[in-house]
């Protein structure tokens, strides 16, 4: 027996830009039609976006496929061509069973009506009897968390009480294909836990789960199988370990890799700067947990006893989140002519986001280089629940009882951290 839910063979969806907008007056439509028509009016080309090209994919039931890759890669594309919002240029797509999709915060929804209505109404839209609704009903809203402005016009919810209802119907209502976009990020941190159960639940009772994000951890403990899409095609299909592996060491060594000329007339030279991830693979595209290293490609031109470096790493807003100096833990380094590689690991303690990288150069005395902004970098994955943080740190929690004494309670031990903070070098701010 064919246990295949979802087939797509060679499915392209094309795009035209640029003319036939809609929206546009009859007026408007009218005199650009005529216009064309005139003798000699020159034929406009229209401009081709292909969001798709020549997807094969088979996905079987009782499984779950997480689909990651860039922006503009085609992955909500493929949802929008599996739940039907749109046709395919060319190929062939099919689905068995029952799809449920949660692409757009409130798709299906009437403004007007309350959010019971709402639940009604969206669950026969997805092809439920009144009586099954009816029978979900109570599980529906306790999961949604808006039970107190479940009889409220939808018109006045929140995006967060949108989407919490949206996903409530769309899992409650027994789908034989549930299609996830990343509509997810708009939830809050419980919020998110409750969807990854309720999908998880969804698999092991059979149904198959589609779900894109841009959230890999989510992704690795979901799905055992993932696509990664880049250009509208299937780069690669297999086990999430392996796929995500692979995307996130995508970047080119050019993307991880920087050089710069060399500074004529000046004692000291960056000549360029690597990032790489955990496995030595030069790269800006980092997993969330593992460490990398920046290294550093530096020229003395004389003899510069007690010359030094920093790196120090902010994000896209300017906020530093460290800056260390290799003298803080090397004391003896080198100072005569050559050329030198200056590598410091990073340990996996930020968050996922982007980041800019700034480097140091200089003695006691003497600053030759500072540039705040010599490589980029990006960390992917999951935030643990806590978008908000810009760092984690493996801090040493301890307990005891509580003893209560005369002036009240005392001999309480809190958390602390592990290690001894490292010494901050004043070079670069002696007034520090």
């Amino acid at each position: 027996m064919n246990d295949t839910v979802i087939e797509m063979a060679a499915v392209s969806k094309r795009y035209l830009l640029g003319e036939d907008h809609p929206g546009a007056s009859l007026r408007e439509t009218l005199a650009h039609g005529l216009g064309r028509l005139r003798p000699g009016a020159p034929r406009r080309r229209r401009d081709e976006l292909w969001a798709l090209r020549d997807v094969d994919l088979e996905v079987s039931a009782g499984s779950s496929l997480g689909i990651i890759g860039r922006n503009g890669a085609g992955k909500s594309t493929i949802l929008k061509i599996l739940s039907r919002i749109t046709e395919p240029t060319s190929g062939v797509s099919r689905t068995r069973g029952r799809v449920a999709s949660l692409l757009e915060i409130g798709t299906g929804f009437h403004p007007e009506l309350s959010g019971r209505e709402n639940i009604f109404l969206n669950g026969t839209i997805l092809g439920m009897r009144r009586r099954d609704i009816e029978r979900r009903l109570d599980e529906i809203i306790q999961f949604s968390g808006v039970s107190r402005f479940i009889d409220t016009p939808i018109k006045r919810y929140s995006s967060g009480m949108y989407l919490r209802l949206a996903f409530a119907v769309a899992a409650h209502l027994e789908p034989d294909i549930l299609l996830v976009d990343e509509v997810l990020a708009v939830g809050d941190a419980e919020f998110q836990r409750k969807c990854l159960d309720t999908m998880a639940s969804v698999e092991r009772s059979g149904r198959t789960v589609i779900f894109v994000s841009h959230d890999l951890g989510a992704i690795a403990s979901l799905c055992e199988t993932s696509v990664w899409l880049e250009g509208g095609q299937i780069r690669r299909r297999g086990q999430t370990s392996d796929v995500i592996a692979d995307y996130l060491a995508s970047a080119t060594a050019e993307d991880g890799a920087r050089t710069f000329e060399e500074r004529a007339g000046s004692q000291v030279s960056l000549l360029g700067i690597t990032v790489r991830d955990h496995r030595g693979v030069a790269t800006t595209l980092l997993s969330r947990g593992q460490a990398f290293s920046i290294s550093l490609r530096v020229r003395l031109g004389a003899e510069l006893p007690g010359m030094d470096c920093a790196i120090y790493v902010a994000t896209k807003a300017g906020v530093r989140i460290f800056d260390e100096m290799w003298s803080d833990r090397v004391a003896r380094r080198p100072a005569g002519p050559g050329v030198y590689e200056v590598r410091a690991v990073v340990p996996p303690f930020l968050n996922v986001g982007d980041y800019v990288v700034g480097v140091w150069l200089g003695t006691t005395y003497e600053t030759f280089l500072d540039d705040p902004a010599v490589a980029t970098l990006r960390l992917e994955g999951s935030t643990s629940n806590r978008p908000g943080r810009l760092v984690e740190l493996p801090l040493e929690w301890t307990h005891k009882e509580a003893v209560a004494g005369a002036n009240g309670i005392s001999d309480i031990r809190g958390a602390h951290g592990r290690g001894q903070p490292a010494t901050r070098s004043q070079r670069r701010n002696p007034d520090a």
